[in-house]
């Protein structure tokens, strides 16, 4: 295993209530990422309802960078943070790839989602449930990498 598959074993840190994941803008990465972020984050005891939303959440964020800030970059590199409050999970997402258009997220579409599933809009789903199930959402380009912040409220402060 690489070094970076090595740091997808990291786990919320006792301590401090943080979890830091570095790994390759992959396909295969991204879902190595998730199911350890998902494992770290076990030990919160979180609801299937909140479990849900995170993986919702983290798999569109992560897999968006992998598609499109380096669609054209062979090589990349994603650096997941999640920090617990006490009400909340902070989550930082990092990458040098591309930055948005304009430098800025995209806009929330206004879907019509009557008629048949052929006529549907292709794309903007994602950003739509990412602002639907995230508060605090921002984007900044800093240099040459871009940093996404949001958080997931939780239903209660347990930490077990």
């Amino acid at each position: 295993m690489g070094q970076a598959d090595q740091r997808h074993k990291s786990a919320l840190s006792p301590t401090t209530d943080e979890m830091k994941l570095v790994f390759p803008a992959r396909p295969m990465a991204v879902r190595q990422a998730l199911q350890a972020s998902m494992t770290g984050l076990a030990r919160l005891n979180l609801t299937v309802d909140e479990q849900g939303i995170i993986e919702i959440v983290l798999a569109e964020v992560l897999n968006n960078v992998v598609e499109h800030a380096y669609a054209h970059h062979k090589k990349g590199v994603i650096e997941l943070r999640v920090k617990r409050m006490s009400d909340s999970l902070n989550f930082t997402v990092l990458d040098d790839g591309v930055p948005f258009p304009k430098g800025n997220l995209p806009a929330h579409p206004s879907h019509t989602l009557a008629g048949p599933v052929e006529d549907l809009p292709e794309g903007g789903f994602g950003w739509s449930l990412i602002r639907d199930l995230t508060k605090d959402l921002h984007y900044v380009r800093s240099d040459v990498r871009n940093r996404l912040d949001f958080s997931i409220a939780l239903a209660d402060t347990r930490i077990s």
